[in-house]
């Protein structure tokens, strides 16, 4: 039996891009972030450190993460630097993946309360 390549090399970069992608969606605070950027505005990072309570240079840490991985994207006005997400599906992704844990969570009563509390999405 031979093994054969999962794709082929033409292909690798695009399964790196989605990967990345997936990396970017890899850590809660990351998924918050994201989360907080679905309403459709811009927020400044004073803005998401108040909603968040994280430390300046978690936040940077992060932010820098979602920004590599083409999630959300910058501009500095003045001396504000305001986020916004890369690409409305990233919003509907996000809501995707909020029923998608609520049906998980349904087979597990004593989380559902947990999912009640959850900050609502915009979309």
């Amino acid at each position: 039996m031979s093994h054969s390549q999962p794709y082929s090399r033409s292909q690798r970069p695009l399964y790196e891009v989605k990967a990345g992608l997936f990396k970017g969606l890899s850590h809660p605070i990351r998924i918050r972030l994201l989360e907080l950027l679905a309403d459709g505005d811009e927020h400044t990072v004073a803005e998401l450190q108040a909603q968040t309570g994280l430390e300046p240079s978690h936040l940077s840490q992060h932010l820098a993460v979602l920004r590599r991985h083409r999630l959300v994207e910058s501009d500095r006005r003045a001396s504000h630097v305001h986020y916004r997400l890369a690409h409305p599906d990233v919003a509907d992704l996000l809501a995707v993946a909020r029923r998608l844990l609520v049906d998980i969570v349904t087979t597990d009563g004593a989380r559902l309360d947990d999912v009640a509390g959850l900050p609502a999405l915009s979309r």
